[in-house]
Order: structure tokens, then sequence, then C-alpha cells
């Protein structure tokens, strides 16, 4: 029996929720004032940058049965921002403190320069929803 290959991997969940923020931060920024598409945005890149965070230990995992420890520790420590930065971004969304939203989303997008998003993508509006969920959790 041959391997079993999982379409879904940590890492295409990574890529694919990293231009999925980019996208909600290209849309956040031609905002100019808040409303509910505002709070859907903030909250969908808090969401997101928390759910990249958790898919980090499923991609570090395997490294680690195989002993490659170094490999492991540089990895958790190139993502730990999503962590940082998408709860940052949850307290400011939950407060409704847009300074802070607008400073935090500049520092995602730093974070996210190099990812890159064509004109026409298939990843809709992902945000839908998303401050629902946020006060749900």
């Amino acid at each position: 029996m041959g391997r079993v290959i999982n379409p879904d991997s940590a890492g295409k969940a990574r890529i694919r929720l990293s231009k999925e923020i980019v996208l909600a931060l290209r849309e956040l920024m031609r905002q100019q004032q808040t409303d509910d598409l505002s709070r859907n945005l903030a909250a969908f890149i808090a969401l997101a940058l928390l759910e990249i965070h958790k898919t980090v230990d499923q991609s570090v995992l395997a490294w680690e049965k195989r002993g490659y420890w170094v490999k492991a520790d540089r990895f958790r420590v190139e993502w730990e921002w999503t962590a940082t930065l998408g709860e940052k971004m949850r307290c400011a969304v939950m407060d409704d403190d847009w300074g802070a939203v607008a400073s935090t989303a500049a520092m995602i997008a730093q974070k996210l320069m190099k990812v890159q998003v064509a004109s026409h993508n298939r990843l809709g509006e992902p945000w839908l929803n998303a401050w629902q969920r946020l006060k749900g959790e």
C-alpha cells in the first residue's frame, strides 16, 4: 500500500491563511470609517493569525520525531509573531481601539510583505461573519 498524502497540510493552510490576511489588510486599509466591515476584517485577521499559530506545532512535530530540534525551534521562532500580534489584534478589536488596530495591522503587513496575492484570486471574502465568531469565543 502506498503513502497516504494529506492535501490539506498545515503548510498549505498557512499559505492560504497568509494570503487571506493580506487580502483583508488591503481591504481594511481602504476603509474610511469603522463599520461592520471593518470589524469583520480586523476580527478575521486576529482569528487567522491565531489559526496560523496552531498550524506551526503540526509542522514542527514531524521534524521533532526525526530529531531536527534546531530546525523545529527556528521554525517556531520564525512564526511566533502570529500568536503575539493575533492576540494584540483580538484585544484591540474587542476593546474597539481602532488606533491599536491600525498600528497592529501595519506590523502584520510588514511581516507578510513578501506574500503575493493575485488580483484575480479565488479566496473570496473569508472575513464574512468573523466578528460574530470572535465574540463567540
